[in-house]
């Protein structure tokens, strides 16, 4: 067992995608869930035990839903920063607009939110924070905005492994790579051949599935990893490992 019975996980983007599964896998440990999203309707097979309907783009929000979850559950044993988005795929992308955006729904919400909850979790001396990051925090596949606010997320994750970590708090990153949510089975329904384009790239050849992510997201939030702190642990079937592309083409020869 993991040691999560009966602890209070707050998590968010819980609608769907990596977080429909997160929801799950905390459950199944027998985790109190405390969902948050943007909407109160949500894709989980397993409902959260308390939906918090919030967005990262309204600061004034944030600050509420977290009061809110204060108010009614005391300071989270385990906050699950799972939220993010976007869709500027390419420099060509970037506006003035899509920076704001993205920066402060993949960042400065995500710091907002995480600073209004953790005060209340240094004054207890015990908590862990997980944040879902991306392997385009630490090599470029598109998504410049979104991928720098990635990377920010993962130095405020070591900032506070090391100013918290006298407190009891741990912090710590997962990276996943191209993972199979639904949004990507939709994608690849109406690009069948982008399928071996994508798992070309991977030493795995394959994605990785969001149940994938949320066992890692699981063992970081978890006490199996008390001594680990303001690491990254990627789950990306291999893709920041090595480019197998490279070892294709130079070293085998394979056009």
């Amino acid at each position: 067992m993991t040691g999560l019975k009966g602890k209070r996980v707050v998590i968010t983007g819980a609608g769907g995608g990596i977080g429909a599964s997160l929801v799950k896998a905390f459950a199944d440990q027998g985790a109190v869930v405390i969902g948050c999203d943007k909407a109160a309707n949500t894709d989980e097979p397993i409902a959260p035990d308390h939906l918090e309907v919030f967005d990262l783009l309204a600061p004034r929000s944030i600050g509420k839903a977290a009061e809110n979850i204060l108010g009614q559950f005391g300071a989270p044993d385990c906050l699950i920063n799972n939220a993010g988005w976007t869709r500027a795929e390419l420099m060509q992308d970037v506006t003035p607009e899509v920076i704001e955006r993205e920066l402060q729904l993949n960042l400065s919400g995500v710091m907002q939110f995480t600073q209004a909850l953790l005060p209340a979790m240094v004054e207890r001396k015990r908590g862990s924070i997980v944040f879902v990051s991306s392997v385009n925090a630490v090599l470029h596949f598109g998504n410049p905005v979104y991928a720098a606010a990635k990377a920010g997320i993962e130095a405020y994750s070591r900032a506070i492994a090391v100013e918290c970590g006298e407190h009891g708090i741990r912090s710590n990153v997962v990276s996943p790579g191209s993972t199979r949510t639904h949004a990507w089975d939709h994608r690849l329904e109406a690009e069948p051949h982008l399928l071996p384009r994508v798992t070309r790239l991977y030493a795995l050849k394959r994605m990785v599935t969001p149940e994938e992510v949320a066992n890692a997201v699981v063992f970081l939030a978890s006490p199996l990893s008390s001594g680990i702190t303001g690491a990254t642990l990627p789950v990306d079937a291999g893709a920041t490992a090595g480019f197998i592309p490279f070892i294709d083409t130079v070293l085998k020869g394979v056009s």
